[in-house]
């Protein structure tokens, strides 16, 4: 398996780690120095002088021990092959592995995500910052940008490749006289259609009073050559009229016998889309000649960059509908999340739950990437790298070595002088 050097961290902190790292291993080595001096300076004395060269004598048999203990992890001592040394290097692969199984014991468990979930309040610190207005409009500012470069990398190729391999054959495979049939019976049941007339008549209404020459020429088109031109300006404008009185009466007139009877076409119509073979079979060849029109694929195109264009403009702009209704929401939410204990204890669960699902999910192979990793680091350097990091720390076992040695072996002189 090939190796890789471990990233290379902030030199600035390595030196600073060195230097302490440096100066931890001078105090301990002092120390031990300092035993052997008492040491020998102490050697074949009685009484008092004995008991300091006995604790002398252990503290050097602890700081050596105990070198030996911190340096046989990192690498050999007094590059001797002992065996059980240099244990970073050797065994870094089943360190790596030992420490997968350690996270993935004691850390990726259920219980303790939602422990932590719950303990973290995040939903109760998400409302308290977004209750700054500066906050909210931050967020509000990352969202528009966020959006802006998505709408930007969207480009007319990607949305004719959306319409035309995946949403054209799924409208060929789905049958859509049914849905159709089934949506405009649900429209004509709760009334939504008669909104939809009521508009388009008052619409027509005013177009007829406000374009009549549009409408006599209309006609007049229609007329015949022969007639007098004057009899047939009367006739166009009676028709007008006409007209005009005729769209005011069915708009004005809900039980109109035309709204009836647009009711009873639209009835029909949707019964017919959902259990007429022949209505069906009409229909689904309607939609097979749209799909195929080359219009159908540029309109929509075209339609995708017409809003494309608008969300952008109004995105860019800092008091535009878009910014300002996001602003709103976000203000809105906050407050919500402030005073609502049973919306945010809800929210809460969310997340537990989203935190627990993408553990039980990944969790097995993010942990794996702690071995993967280790695995293709290069064992010197690895062992360099974490003794850098943990080396100073480690000091301190030498020089509570050197201490407790002592200690242990002023005890061990003394129990000897009253045995003795």
């Amino acid at each position: 398996m090939s190796t890789i050097a471990m990233i290379t961290p902030n030199p600035a902190a390595d030196a600073v780690r060195r230097q302490g790292l440096r100066r931890m291993r001078t105090l301990a080595v002092s120390l031990l120095l300092f035993a052997a001096l008492v040491y020998v300076a102490t050697l074949d004395q009685d009484g008092f002088l004995g008991f300091v060269n006995a604790g002398a004598e252990a503290s050097m048999v602890g700081a050596i021990a105990d070198w030996f203990a911190v340096t046989a992890l990192f690498k050999h001592p007094l590059g001797l092959p002992i065996p059980h040394t240099a244990l970073i290097p050797k065994r870094k692969d089943e360190l790596g592995r030992g420490l997968e199984e350690f996270v993935g014991e004691n850390f990726l468990q259920e219980g303790i995500i939602r422990d932590r979930v719950a303990a973290a309040t995040v939903t109760l610190r998400l409302g308290r910052w977004l209750a700054d207005p500066e906050h909210a409009r931050r967020a509000v500012d990352e969202v528009a940008d966020v959006l802006a470069i998505g709408l930007h990398r969207v480009q007319d190729s990607h949305i004719e490749e959306l319409f035309r391999d995946a949403l054209v054959p799924r409208f060929r495979e789905e049958p859509i006289a049914p849905l159709l049939g089934s949506l405009l019976e649900e429209t004509i049941r709760d009334d939504l259609h008669h909104g939809l007339v009521d508009l388009g008549l008052d619409e027509l209404h005013r177009w007829l009073v406000a374009n009549p020459d549009t409408v006599a020429e209309v006609l007049g088109e229609r007329a015949p050559w022969w007639a007098p031109t004057r009899l047939n300006e009367a006739v166009t404008s009676r028709l007008h009229r006409e007209l005009v009185r005729w769209v005011a009466d069915i708009r004005d007139d809900p039980r109109h016998h035309v709204r009836e009877a647009l009711d009873s076409m639209l009835d029909q119509l949707a019964h017919d889309l959902q259990h007429d073979p022949a209505a069906q079979e009409r229909t689904e060849r309607l939609k097979e000649r749209l799909l195929d029109h080359p219009q159908v694929l540029a309109s929509t195109v075209s339609l995708w960059n017409a809003l494309r264009r608008s969300l952008l403009s109004s995105l860019r702009d800092p008091a535009g509908a878009v910014r300002t209704r996001l602003l709103a929401e976000v203000s809105s939410f906050s407050a919500r999340l402030l005073s609502d204990d049973v919306f945010r204890a809800r929210l809460d669960a969310l997340a537990a739950d989203a935190a627990v699902f993408a553990v039980e999910r990944y969790g097995a192979e993010v942990t794996t990437v702690i071995t993967h990793t280790i695995e293709r680091w290069d064992g010197k350097e690895a062992a360099r790298r974490i003794e850098l990091h943990v080396g100073r720390d480690l000091q301190f076992i030498r020089i509570n070595g050197t201490i407790v040695g002592g200690l242990v072996g002023v005890l061990i002189h003394a129990v000897s002088v009253v045995l003795g």
